[in-house]
């Protein structure tokens, strides 16, 4: 029998600590669960909210629905074939756990996006990406209950239909609701190293030929000396998507400000350093009232004490103006906003 809770605080819930209530709150452990509490009479007509880490939401208000606190655990690997192996999880295994679980199974390929705050369940949602890979070039499927129908069905990657820091799950919010994830880790394994901070931290431990345990402490080691630790600075990491923007507007923005910093994308498009905009405007360490802006990285806003989901918002919006203004490029948030 579901436990139903009533009137809960969500600040311990989200990883920005911003309070917030829920009308109600119920723990889903199982698919068996995630049905009966769909069915619930006390739920029906009531808007939905899934958390799992809580990583990737502002909360600006009282929920007045149901949150699903995603909590499907259980890890297993999976049987290889030629090219790759396999690994399967619960939607609520911890990411960074589940990282470092597959390296103790021989089974390396997502060394790169180590301490990625947040849930299995949650990766596809936002297509996660770090340090030179994103989740869709390691995923193989997901199963989920697509609400519209009250069935489980298996999801592909090709039908998740990624893209940068998207996919279906944005596109269709609330249809699908993601209770495990597939992985396929190509074979044979190859190192990505091509991203600065990754093979500068490696040439300065003395590693010229690294394994993938040293690639993901690595990328461990940066992220924990560039970013906030949510447990003592409320944060849901990069707040900001890098802008994508044509070959012809970045050399018209390199011709205005040469140290323009910008990755060229494989289809001729570049990606713009989003906290190098936000840089140039003058906004890392600064604040709006208990809202700031990081000072190792200007990409992550943060609450130093007692922000509300309004001032993370207000700040948000304030950052979006300067670099619209200077740079006439507009930054789109990455967390849900509710």
């Amino acid at each position: 029998m579901l436990q139903l809770q009533r009137d809960v605080s969500l600040r311990e819930l989200n990883t920005f600590g911003l309070p917030a209530t829920a009308r109600f709150v119920v723990t889903i452990d199982s698919e068996a669960a995630l049905v009966e509490a769909l069915a619930m009479p006390e739920l029906a007509g009531l808007p939905r909210l899934v958390l799992g880490g809580g990583s990737n939401v502002v909360l600006t208000r009282d929920f007045d629905g149901v949150v699903l606190r995603m909590a499907i655990r259980g890890r297993e690997r999976l049987a290889d074939d030629a090219l790759a192996r396999y690994v399967r999880g619960g939607a609520g295994e911890v990411w960074h756990e589940f990282v470092d679980w597959t390296l103790t199974q021989d089974c390396p390929g997502l060394e790169n996006l180590a301490l990625i705050p947040g849930t299995l369940g949650a990766a596809p949602i936002q297509n996660i990406g770090a340090y030179g890979l994103e989740l869709a070039e390691r995923f193989a499927e997901v199963r989920a209950l697509d609400t519209a129908t009250g069935v489980f069905v298996t999801l592909t990657r090709e039908a998740c239909a990624f893209g940068y820091r998207d996919s279906l799950f944005k596109r269709e919010p609330g249809r699908y609701i993601i209770v495990g994830v597939t992985l396929r880790l190509p074979l044979p394994w190859q190192p990505v190293t091509g991203y600065a901070d990754v093979s500068r931290t490696l040439a300065e431990a003395g590693i010229d030929r690294p394994d993938a345990r040293q690639i993901f402490d690595a990328v461990a080691d940066i992220r924990r000396r560039k970013l906030p630790d949510p447990l003592e600075l409320g944060n849901a990491g990069s707040f900001f998507k890098n802008p994508v923007v044509d070959a012809a507007t970045f050399a018209a923005l390199r011709e205005r400000f040469p140290q323009t910093v910008g990755y060229a994308q494989p289809d001729g498009m570049w990606k713009v350093a989003a906290g190098w905009l936000i840089d140039q405007c003058g906004w890392r360490g600064k604040s709006l009232g208990q809202a700031g802006v990081h000072e190792r990285q200007a990409l992550v806003l943060v609450n130093r004490g007692g922000a509300t989901g309004a001032d993370i918002v207000a700040l948000a919006r304030a950052v979006q103006a300067s670099v619209q203004e200077r740079f006439g490029i507009a930054l789109e948030p990455e967390p849900l906003m509710l």
